[in-house]
């Protein structure tokens, strides 16, 4: 290096830190700092004017554990019982430096090749988020309890689209495959972690739906009993305010025509998991469902979501298909969007009433 032009020291850093600053330095979300301090009273001891929060080395060490040890798989409510009792001298230590100490580094992902973590009773993940191997640990356990609170943890801290594609629908993916192969073993786990699920995902709260939107129908085909994707679907949307109406499992079609003609739908989305229920006579039927006044006439949009309509091949006619939930809310949220308001309470009581 050149003596003459020794390099700058960096500036130091301007403790107390912000929430948004601590996020970054940890690699998590400001929404997760501030889901663990009101779930677990994991936050700073200090606040500026009595609402900012502000934090110092020693509340960074006590997230750093937190951090160390939810990526381990340990539930959160007892990694932060960990952390607030904190290991021994570990906060005068932070309280010591100028700078947070490094965070701790996050399980590595699995090699090709490698044992898998666990054991031999551990499910088939491959390379996933670290919360996905202590939900598959706690439901292979039948610890309800755990799956259940790491479940809660996930959809608070990235949302009901994020959690299912990188962390639930991963997880239900390896218990599957474990059922698969080890002689329809495992089949309590898959109940126990669908049942928690569900639950999870049912009580994610939507937001204020807009006055005057039509609503968007989800419902399983007839004969159709796995209804999860589609309740993930069902709180994505509600996350963002879209009125939905959900069916669930194994609406029998008349009900299905007799719901879309009295709701008047912006989209009509209809799950099936296999080809025995993916009935295209059903497709036809929907689609020619009306309402409105004479020559203003309106029909759904039906959208195809399920990998029983089958993959790559010629389209149905009178509809239109959904892939990946994120895709699926974006299309959902452009319909939307575009459709004219939605007939009111009233209209659809009339309506009811002239069948």
């Amino acid at each position: 290096m050149d003596r003459a032009h020794p390099t700058p020291e960096p500036p130091p850093v301007p403790w107390p830190l912000s929430t948004g600053a601590v996020a970054r330095r940890l690699g998590v979300s400001p929404t997760t700092l501030r889901s663990w301090e009101r779930r677990y009273s994991i936050g700073p001891a200090r606040r500026e004017d009595g609402r900012h929060r502000r934090w110092t080395p020693d509340d960074i060490a006590r997230l750093e554990l937190m951090c160390h040890l939810t990526s381990q798989g340990v539930p959160p409510a007892e990694a932060a019982r960990a952390a607030l009792a904190g290991p021994a001298g570990a906060a005068p230590a932070a309280a010591q430096a100028s700078a947070p100490p490094p965070p701790a580094p996050a399980a590595p992902l699995a090699r090709p090749g490698a044992k898998a973590p666990g054991g031999r009773n551990a499910l088939p993940l491959g390379e996933v988020r670290p919360e996905c191997r202590g939900l598959a640990r706690a439901a292979v356990r039948l610890d309800a309890p755990a799956v259940a609170e790491l479940l809660e943890a996930a959809l608070a801290a990235h949302g009901p689209v994020t959690a299912w594609e990188e962390i639930i629908a991963p997880t239900l993916h390896a218990v599957g495959r474990k059922w698969a192969s080890s002689g329809e073993r495992y089949v309590e786990v898959e109940h126990l972690l669908s049942w928690h699920v569900s639950g999870a995902l049912g009580r994610v709260r939507p937001a204020t739906e807009g006055p005057g939107r039509a609503p968007v129908l989800l419902a399983c085909a007839p004969g159709e009993s796995h209804s999860l994707p589609l309740e993930a679907l069902c709180a994505a949307l509600g996350e963002r305010g879209l009125p939905v109406r959900m069916f669930g499992p194994a609406l029998p079609a008349d009900a299905l025509l007799e719901a879309v003609r009295r709701t008047g739908p912006c989209a009509v989305v209809l799950w099936s998991q296999v080809r025995t229920t993916a009935d295209r006579s059903l497709v036809r039927s929907v689609s020619a469902v009306e309402w409105g006044l004479r020559g203003a006439r309106a029909h759904p949009r039906l959208l195809l979501a399920g990998p029983g309509w089958g993959a790559g091949g010629p389209p149905i006619p009178g509809a239109d298909r959904l892939h990946a939930l994120r895709s699926a809310v974006e299309v959902i949220e452009a319909l939307a969007a575009a459709a004219p308001a939605g007939r009111s309470a009233g209209t659809a009581a009339r309506a009811a009433c002239d069948s």
